[in-house]
C-alpha cells in the first residue's frame, strides 16, 4: 500500500507534468500566433514576444525540476565511471546536497526576495501590464520542486531506495 507521502509526491509529480505540458503548449501557440501575425497578416502583435519570454521562464524552471526528478540532466559520467561504488555513492550524495543547497539559496531565498521586491515596487511588464512578481514566482516554485526532488533522492541514497521519483517507470 502506498504511503500518504507517496500519494502526495505522485500528485505533485502529475500536477507538475500537466503544468509544464500546458505551459509548453501555450508557448507554442503564442509563438505560432506571433509568426502568423507578423508575416501573414503584416500586423505583429505587441504582446506575443513578451508573453513568450515569460512562458519560457516558467517552462525552463519547472522543466528543470522535471528533468531533475527524471535524472535527465547532463552529468559528467566520465569522472565517476572509473570510481569504486562507494566513491560513486559519495559523489552522488555530494552532487545532490550541493544541488539542494544551491536551490534553497538562489531559487527559493533569492527568488522569494525578488518576488517581494517587485511586488512592493509594483513593477509591471511593459506590453502585458502584468505584475512582474508573477513571472519571478517561477524561481521559488521551481526551486521548491528541485529542492524537494534533490532531498528525496538524497534520502533514497541513505536508505537505499531505488524507485524514488520515477513515476512513469
Amino acid at each position: 500500500m502506498e504511503s500518504q507521502s507517496g500519494k502526495l509526491w505522485k500528485a505533485l509529480n502529475r500536477g507538475l507534468d500537466i503544468c509544464v505540458v500546458g505551459l509548453m503548449a501555450f508557448l507554442v501557440i503564442d509563438v505560432v500566433w506571433q509568426v502568423c501575425s507578423r508575416y501573414l497578416l503584416a500586423n505583429p502583435s505587441s504582446w506575443t514576444e513578451e508573453l513568450a519570454t515569460f512562458l519560457l521562464v516558467w517552462v525552463g524552471l519547472l522543466g528543470a525540476a522535471v528533468a531533475l526528478r527524471e535524472r535527465a540532466h547532463l552529468g559528467i559520467n566520465y569522472l565517476t565511471a572509473g570510481m569504486r561504488p562507494r566513491a560513486q555513492h559519495t559523489a552522488e550524495v555530494f552532487a545532490l546536497a550541493s544541488t539542494a543547497l544551491f536551490c534553497v539559496l538562489v531559487f527559493i531565498y533569492g527568488g522569494t526576495a525578488l518576488v517581494v521586491r517587485t511586488v512592493a515596487l509594483n513593477q509591471l511588464s511593459p506590453a502585458l501590464g502584468i505584475h512582474m512578481g508573477y513571472v519571478y514566482l517561477a524561481l521559488p516554485i521551481g526551486g521548491l520542486f528541485m529542492t524537494g526532488y534533490s532531498l528525496r533522492r538524497l534520502a533514497a541514497c541513505f536508505f537505499h531506495v531505488t524507485s524514488v521519483d520515477h513515476p512513469h517507470r
